[in-house]
């Protein structure tokens, strides 16, 4: 891992969205402001579903689980971007970068596995709702998160150790706010062919297999909610649902429009700004979608803020 003058890589420059002095403020305080939101926001939801017995069901269990995953994938990248504007530097350790792609990538699958999880356990109460609370008993739903950690760890891992065998040579500017996978590897001077089929074979497991899954689960929901007579049944069974089928078409039109552009642009600026929409704008939005649109979390959090039963 020596670049050709022969001195060991001491660290990356992340060129982020714009090297213009009178921008930095503004952006310093936009993503501080959206990153605190996310935080709290996130947080809140994790500590109404703890508080309240009324949510100690699996799909509160997911959803706390998510929002948990949420707090850490923006903190692996947002915390480094306002450090680096704050002290006007672009720079990031190898150690760092290599780290940063470890849990970018980490958190980022989990969040898929944990949508699918959730889909699956939409399923079974609007499909099997007869066999739901047998079928999702607690050994059951904190098996299916277990194996979202352990795909999504092994999945990272092999990225990073995949990095950790390239050689980089002089030119090691990232254009982007942080070290994503796909652009450090196209700044690598050695042989990149074993990151690239790992990156792709990774694509259709942890992406095209999860959204096939969501899919899959929701074609069936759907031809159940179709079966239902009444018009109130109906609005029930698709209100329990309606939450979780906004989170994932926020999440995967963004990633979708993350790939789209990279594949129909080359302006890395353009790139850059599209990952902010999966990366930082889903996890924040998250936590409104799932309390504004659902009685029982308002209720939930009333309760948390007033201390009232």
């Amino acid at each position: 891992m020596e670049p050709r003058n022969g001195t060991q890589i001491i660290e990356f420059l992340l060129l982020g969205f714009s090297e213009d002095p009178a921008l930095q403020p503004l952006m310093f305080g936009l993503f501080l402001s959206m990153y605190l939101v996310t935080v709290a926001g996130n947080l809140i939801i994790v500590l109404a579903i703890l508080s309240d017995p009324h949510l100690h069901t699996p799909m509160y269990f997911f959803l706390s689980n998510l929002s948990l995953v949420d707090v850490c994938f923006t903190s692996t990248t947002i915390p480094k971007m306002l450090v680096n504007i704050q002290t006007q530097s672009q720079a990031i350790s190898y150690a760092g970068c290599i780290t940063q792609i470890y849990f970018f990538i980490l958190f980022g699958v989990l969040d898929n596995f944990l949508l699918t999880v959730m889909a699956y356990d939409r399923f079974m109460a609007i499909c099997h709702p007869l066999h739901y609370t047998v079928t999702m008993n607690p050994r059951l739903c904190v098996q299916l998160v277990l194996v979202s950690w352990v795909i999504s760890v092994l999945n990272s891992l092999s990225h990073s150790l995949l990095v950790l065998r390239l050689s980089f040579c002089t030119h090691l500017e990232i254009p982007h706010f942080f070290c994503e996978l796909k652009k450090v590897v196209l700044l690598a001077c050695s042989d990149t062919f074993p990151n690239d089929m790992v990156m792709y074979f990774s694509a259709g497991l942890v992406f095209c297999g999860p959204l096939a899954g969501i899919l899959y689960s929701y074609s069936k929901i759907v031809s159940s909610i179709c079966a239902i007579s009444s018009a109130q049944g109906k609005y029930k069974a698709f209100s329990t649902c309606a939450s979780h089928l906004s989170v994932v078409s926020l999440f995967y039109c963004t990633c979708l429009g993350v790939y789209f552009s990279s594949s129909a642009t080359h302006n890395s600026h353009s790139t850059a700004t599209a990952s902010v929409m999966y990366s930082v704008v889903t996890p924040m939005l998250n936590p409104f979608i799932y309390s504004l649109r659902n009685k029982d979390m308002m209720g939930a959090l009333k309760r948390l803020f007033t201390g009232k039963p």
